[in-house]
């Protein structure tokens, strides 16, 4: 494990963790959102007592102040995720409005017959568009099936798919429903080099493992802010130049323009082209500080911590007799999704809280997932910066007395 000092350095940043109940929580579901740690509450903070203005509009003191830090915060993602240019980052609400608005972008780009392909491990927000998509398109709808380990995407399907030269390919960095990391640099150069427009899910990922989007060769990669320690209502659409420059812009009003006539309407450059209105400055703001947050830290320090606890978890878990573990130990950001023989998911997360644990239960917003596994759902627990190995083992403890008492 980490040292004592460097885990005292990550709880100390979080105040959910001095929250008095019973005894401190222990929160296992950082994979549907994370805690936020004090400096990006504080920035919330100051921004709205000190801040409080529209971005690229006013002439006044205010106005340049919040745009300065607007902007400060889309160079900081830039950076962050090693994109080519500033203006390559789209502001949205989250990982399924930015999914969202490339579906709707792209079906120009769609004729009846063309082929897209997702696979069957993705989260509802990169699944459902594209179906409809197809549907709309009358095209081609094909998901990559699992292979044989259950825990990632079929290569093997995954290459025939591409013979059909697919328009669109999209898929997830890592599996929300079971942390599986996917080959996803692999995937991608795959699916480039069939001609397709390359969508990459992020959000499990992003606040977890190093992203280099020029690395991995995608033409586009979505993610949200909360769930990397960021406020809710915030998210990133990252799309290579040259295709936005492109590509139409999607929703219409202000800021996205240049100039409005009756006759006719120019758009803005990028990438005011794409963010159409008043965004969310203030979650914005929170981003950039999120992002500070975790580059303080050294991430191979991070990724470590987090891969102990899910090691001590997997194997305490493999200990509890009736257990199924749908997740992979190796290769997996810290996301583990089990289920318990003859008891319902539901009921294992509800005894858990009484233990003031919080996991998720249901079918985390995969069920073409959960369909191909056999089950209705599952219980995820699931790992934060901020978790320590006395939460795995009280966890772990807990869920062998829940066992218990739901068998009597």
């Amino acid at each position: 494990m980490v040292s004592n000092e460097v885990l005292l350095e990550y709880q100390a940043q979080f105040p959910f963790l001095n929250q008095s109940i019973d005894k401190p929580i222990v929160y296992l579901d950082s994979a549907a959102t994370t805690q936020k740690p004090k400096c990006v509450i504080d920035a919330l903070n100051q921004h709205l007592l000190n801040f409080t203005a529209n971005v690229h509009r006013g002439g006044h003191r205010l106005g340049r102040e919040a745009t300065a830090q607007f902007e400060a915060a889309r160079i900081a993602v830039q950076g962050f995720i090693n994109a080519k240019h500033a203006h390559e980052i789209i502001w949205t609400s989250g990982t399924t409005e930015s999914i969202n608005q490339l579906a709707n972008i792209l079906s120009g780009q769609i004729q009846p017959g063309d082929t897209i392909v997702t696979s069957i491990l993705e989260h509802h927000a990169n699944f459902v568009p594209w179906q409809q998509m197809a549907q709309r398109q009358n095209a081609n709808f094909c998901v990559v099936p699992l292979d044989e380990s259950q825990t990632t995407v079929c290569m093997k399907s995954f290459r025939q798919m591409l013979e059909k030269q697919p328009k669109i390919v999209a898929l997830s960095h890592v599996s929300n429903a079971l942390g599986t990391i996917h080959e996803i640099k692999t995937l991608c150069q795959l699916a480039k080099n069939a001609g397709a427009f390359v969508i990459v899910d992020g959000a499990q990922a992003i606040g977890h493992l190093p992203i280099d989007v020029q690395a991995l060769g995608c033409d586009f990669y979505t993610f949200s802010g909360h769930k990397m320690y960021a406020p809710d209502g915030i998210g990133v659409l990252y799309g290579r130049e040259d295709l936005l420059e492109a590509l139409p812009p999607w929703q219409f009003g202000g800021e996205m323009v240049k100039r409005v006539s009756v006759e006719e309407t120019t758009f803005n450059q990028l990438p005011y082209k794409f963010e159409a209105g008043t965004p969310n400055i203030s979650a914005v703001i929170g981003l950039h500080t999120a992002i500070d947050f975790l580059t303080q830290f050294d991430q191979s320090q991070r990724l470590t911590h987090e891969q102990q606890l899910l090691h001590a978890m997997y194997d305490g878990l493999l200990e509890i007799d009736g257990i199924c573990l749908l997740s992979p130990r190796e290769n997996n950001v810290g996301v583990l999704s089990f289920t318990v023989e003859d008891e319902h998911h539901a009921d294992i997360a509800m005894m858990l809280d009484q233990f003031d644990i919080a996991v998720r239960a249901g079918h985390h917003c995969a069920m073409p997932l959960m369909g191909a596994l056999g089950t209705s759902g599952s219980t995820r627990a699931s790992i934060g910066l901020y978790n320590t190995k006395e939460d795995i083992d009280y966890f772990i403890q807990s869920l062998n007395k829940t066992i218990r008492l739901l068998t009597v």
